[in-house]
């Protein structure tokens, strides 16, 4: 009898011990699977930036941080050099040595603990008025983004003036993906459409110039800043200002995709020349200089200049010779091409040359001896299809837009004029893999242009030797005048040779 009462005993055991090792076993399977599907979060931290990373779709709004390391505009691949190539073509089409260098935006970990503050404020507000053409415009996007942040105020959507020169009365949402722009700095500054009702009563303070403080529950408007920053900024500061000009501000979807769809036209034929020539009519107007095109084409301009002598920049004491002889004026497109500068740098006759900006002051004529030189040069115009820019007809900053998409693509880049584009194509061609980039010397060419003694041989040599150290190379900025921006200049602030895992951390 003991032997028998024992049996249901043993079998309950072994009952139990079943079920046990049932349920270990289903959450081992559980565990199993968690290893080998890791959470799209973690997923997105581990795989690596595409070469072309995603825009910004209906359904990505919301508010979650954007990952930096895909969040820059990137340019389409650089083409390599066909076989085929002379050696000439060879070096003009090379890309400079980048160094090693990468993306680094790690911010400090006081910077972060600020953050959480800063991010939240709903009491002081800025409200910023910018001027000018599109990358004027947001060279003062970037510096509201940093003086709300040193106030430690939320940022009204800026508003985009109407220039009296461009005319476009475009608003910010037209030009830039406004989701982006919030969700890109939430954790830096907060980003507003709009003031609050709480606000629309309270008398604000409007200046031009940034105030040492603003006070609570109070509203800054500024208006006509440009260049008003100091471009020396703590460190932590000077990455902001790479994250607003790299990474927040993205074009909206409709212009970034028919850029791209240009870019890919030319790419597709193969490597291509972007030539920024600003030979509009305000260009000599503003910059004191003559045009190229003869006396009547510079009459012109002497009485528009005179009519409005508050639209000439600097240096109103120096007459268009000195302007000249000190490098202050632009290529025009016939000492672009004429004096074979291009060519003489070893691009091939039968190049593709995409010409970014605006009509020139004097038609064809203007474009005479580029056009004779090198044959295959298209325009935004031109790489269209019908009903592509249908929407943006005088709309000014829309199409510098689209010429900034096709340059930032282009495997060699030269402005006649450094500029506002200049600068900004310099800074971000360096930012995602140092694109080649010349940078033409002015004051150093100026002596050659009219000088018919030398041969062409002879120009070619010299201007190489000239530009060997402009084309795009890692540049220092703290080497740089005090005035040099870091969005120009981005190393080493903003770039150094260990910063991938940097990028990921900020």
């Amino acid at each position: 009898m003991p032997y028998s009462s024992s049996r249901p005993r043993s079998y309950l055991f072994v009952f139990f011990l079943l079920i046990l090792l049932s349920l270990l076993g289903l959450s081992l399977l559980r565990l199993v699977s968690v290893s080998q599907n890791p959470s799209p979060s973690f997923l997105t931290l581990l795989s690596p930036p595409p070469s072309h990373p995603p825009f910004a779709s209906p359904s990505s709004k919301n508010h979650e941080p954007v990952v930096l390391s895909r969040s820059a505009t990137m340019p389409l691949p650089a083409h390599p050099v066909s076989g085929n190539a002379t050696a000439e073509e060879v070096e003009f089409w090379a890309q400079p040595d980048g160094e090693g260098y990468k993306p680094c935006l790690d911010f400090t970990i006081q910077y972060r603990k600020a953050s959480a503050k800063i991010s939240k404020e709903k009491q002081k507000f800025l409200v910023v008025v910018v001027l000018g053409g599109l990358n004027q415009q947001k060279i003062q996007i970037v510096d509201a983004v940093v003086i709300a942040r040193i106030l430690e105020a939320a940022l009204v959507v800026p508003v985009l003036a109407v220039d009296q020169i461009w005319e476009d009365e475009s608003e910010f949402s037209e030009i830039f993906d406004v989701d982006h722009f919030k969700r890109t700095l939430q954790a830096d500054v907060r980003v507003v459409s709009s003031l609050p009702s709480t606000h629309l009563g309270s008398k604000p303070t409007i200046n031009t110039q940034m105030p040492d403080n603003l006070n609570r529950g109070g509203v800054l408007i500024l208006q006509g800043m440009y260049s008003k920053l100091s471009k020396n900024l703590p460190l932590d500061l000077q990455k902001l200002r790479c994250k607003v000009a790299f990474h927040a501000l993205r074009f909206v979807s409709p212009i970034q995709e028919l850029g791209d769809k240009f870019a890919r036209r030319l790419w597709i034929k193969g490597p291509y020349i972007a030539l920024h020539l600003r030979l509009e009519k305000d260009v000599w107007v503003r910059s004191g200089c003559l045009t190229g095109l003869g006396p009547e084409h510079d009459d012109i301009i002497r009485k528009i200049r005179e009519s409005q002598p508050q639209l000439l920049t600097d240096r109103l004491n120096m007459t268009n010779t000195q302007r000249r002889l000190a490098g202050l004026c632009p290529l025009n497109a016939l000492q672009v091409a004429s004096c074979i500068l291009i060519k003489a740098l070893g691009a091939p006759r039968t190049a593709q040359v995409y010409r970014a900006g605006g009509e020139p002051f004097g038609g064809a004529q203007a474009l005479q001896g580029l056009v004779e030189e090198f044959p295959n040069v298209v325009t935004k115009e031109m790489l269209a299809r019908e009903g592509e820019l249908s929407p943006y007809i005088n709309r000014s900053s829309a199409m510098a837009a689209l010429d900034y998409i096709v340059s930032l693509s282009s495997d060699v880049l030269l402005p006649s004029n450094g500029g506002n584009m200049g600068s900004a194509m310099q800074g971000h061609r360096a930012y995602v893999g140092h694109r080649k980039f010349v940078k033409p010397n002015h004051r150093g060419m100026v002596g050659f242009f009219e000088d018919t003694s030398i041969s062409e041989a002879e120009f070619s040599s010299i201007m190489k030797k000239m530009h060997r150290r402009h084309q795009g190379q890692p540049e220092n900025r703290t080497n740089k005048r005090s005035s040099s921006d870091v969005t120009t200049y981005p190393v080493p602030e903003c770039m150094c040779r260990h910063g991938i895992r940097s990028l990921l951390r900020s």
